[in-house]
């Protein structure tokens, strides 16, 4: 697909790429906050309960509303994008966002869980919006050869913003009580509309090409690479969300260590996608030589061990060892998934294939959290573990059978 952006850097000048630069800044920076609104209650959920009054489900669904709201939204915001402007839709999306911080804030501190509930819903359908707009742009801003990198530096931003909310939540609870966490980390959407507004003047980032016909979107829906692909990309978000709402809980309960410490420490969970996300690309890109399965394929096989040893051990340096293994391996195939599928597609249904392996994505993102509340309250930590490492054991087995795109 085209747009206005990708024509206006038909001449590589230095403007040119700094407006990239700018553009790339801008929606990482609109993402990092909507991540970090998101995950923002996991390291604090002790106190969410005992506020809200609620138990560990009803808590999980806090942070898993918003990937409800994702799969719902996720494809119908994908066809919008198709036909309205990207740029209007980023700064809308971030709007949204921090409206949902603040309504989340006020509905929090008054102890209404249901209002807060739908504030996150808000919030859900503002992130979904951001995160596939910016994954379409980014991967148009950029050369062929080096988009897998790229993307994957935009994806990286979901890493950071979790890790920013796991490490903060519990710093800006102690003083001011854990319903600020929502605006502080929302608040953050206000300087990446600010940045992305400024290096996009002038561009409309409307998509030129023709809307896909109802043949290309049967043909889509139909393609048994790209759902292939989609379930990977769900198993891989069903093994982060799950880690990464009950990690801090896992800790704090199982072991000698405080919530905030508990909360320090699974932020290097998320943390690593920094480093795993973009590497996937690279390691796409240049080890072997443009193909994707490979990448994809080493994630879930070093994942399924780190994932179950966190039941199996009780030294607080083995664990930290396990949560940079498990968050290098787990996130390596999550920034990927999104260049991959795009290249098994018909180009005309791209935006909408994207949108479609969020929606399966966020899927598992959905409900992980929620299915692990329920084992954890039955059977205990356990056997929530030990099937989180049979999700990776399935990762492996599926991307044993997927295709090669080179």
């Amino acid at each position: 697909m085209t747009d206005d952006f990708e024509a206006g850097r038909a001449s590589e000048t230095e403007p040119a790429r700094w407006e990239t630069v700018g553009l790339v800044a801008g929606v990482f920076t609109l993402s990092t906050a909507a991540a970090a609104y998101e995950i923002a209650p996991a390291s604090v959920l002790p106190l969410a309960r005992d506020s809200l009054g609620v138990g560990r489900t009803a808590a999980g669904w806090l942070v898993s509303v918003m990937y409800a709201s994702s799969v719902i939204g996720s494809i119908p915001v994908g066809i919008a994008l198709d036909r309205v402007s990207v740029r209007k839709a980023i700064v809308v999306a971030g709007l949204a966002l921090l409206v949902a911080g603040a309504w989340g804030w006020v509905a929090a501190s008054a102890g209404t869980y249901w209002w807060l509930f739908t504030s996150r819903v808000l919030g859900g359908l503002a992130y979904v919006t951001i995160w596939n707009a910016g994954a379409y742009v980014v991967g148009q801003a950029v050369d062929a050869e080096i988009r897998a990198t790229a993307v994957g530096v935009f994806t990286a931003s979901a890493p950071v913003g979790f890790a920013l909310g796991q490490f903060g939540s519990p710093l800006v609870a102690a003083p001011l009580g854990w319903p600020a966490t929502l605006p502080t980390f929302a608040g953050l959407a206000a300087l990446g509309v600010v940045v992305f507004l400024a290096s996009t003047r002038g561009q409309s980032l409307a998509v030129e090409a023709d809307a896909p016909t109802g043949r290309e979107f049967r043909q889509l829906f139909t393609n048994r690479a790209a759902w292939t692909i989609s379930l990977l990309c769900f198993l891989a978000f069903s093994l982060y969300l799950f880690l990464n709402s009950w990690l801090p809980s896992f800790l704090n309960d199982e072991f000698p260590v405080s919530l905030a410490l508990s909360g320090t420490l699974t932020a290097l969970f998320p943390a690593m996608g920094v480093v795993s996300r973009t590497g996937g690309g690279v390691l796409s890109d240049r080890l072997f030589g443009g193909q994707r399965r490979p990448v994809v394929l080493l994630s879930f096989v070093v994942a399924a061990p780190a994932v179950v040893g966190f039941v199996f051990t009780t030294a607080i340096p083995v664990v930290i060892a396990l949560l940079v293994v498990s968050g290098l391996a787990v996130q390596l195939a999550l920034g990927l998934v999104y260049t991959y599928v795009a290249e098994v597609v018909d180009p005309a249904v791209r935006t909408t294939a994207v949108s479609m392996l969020t929606a399966v994505g966020m899927l598992g993102a959905f409900s992980a959290p929620i299915v692990g509340g329920e084992i954890i309250d039955r059977a205990g930590y356990r056997p929530a573990f030990l099937l989180a490492g049979a999700v990776a054991v399935a990762g492996i087995v599926l991307a044993w059978r997927a295709p090669d795109v080179r």
